[in-house]
């Protein structure tokens, strides 16, 4: 897998993620993952999965929205990922 792409989709599909509102992180993510397929520049294929947690179980509020990406071979096991964290008013926590 070729890191430096990985990255720069992985860069774009959180970028469209935090430009999402909050509600619409709720829904679509808390209770299922959504796994999808990119294809790069190179035409290189990268599975994307976006799943969503509360970030505190005891007191929902702010959601963690995590992304993970690989390319399906051995990077599968320990694909490269990020995540942030966003308030129900909008903001994100901890920048």
């Amino acid at each position: 897998m070729n890191d430096a792409e990985a990255k720069r989709v992985l860069d774009g599909v959180v970028a469209d993620l935090r430009r999402q509102p909050y509600g619409t992180l709720v829904a679509r993510y808390l209770h299922e993952a959504d796994n999808r397929t990119i294809a790069a520049e190179t035409g290189a294929e990268y599975q994307v999965e976006v799943q969503a947690f509360w970030d505190s179980p005891r007191q929902p509020g702010n959601l963690r929205v995590i992304i993970t990406i690989d390319d399906g071979g051995w990077r599968a096991f320990r694909p490269l990922s990020t995540d942030f964290i966003v308030a129900p008013d909008g903001s994100f926590v901890g920048e």
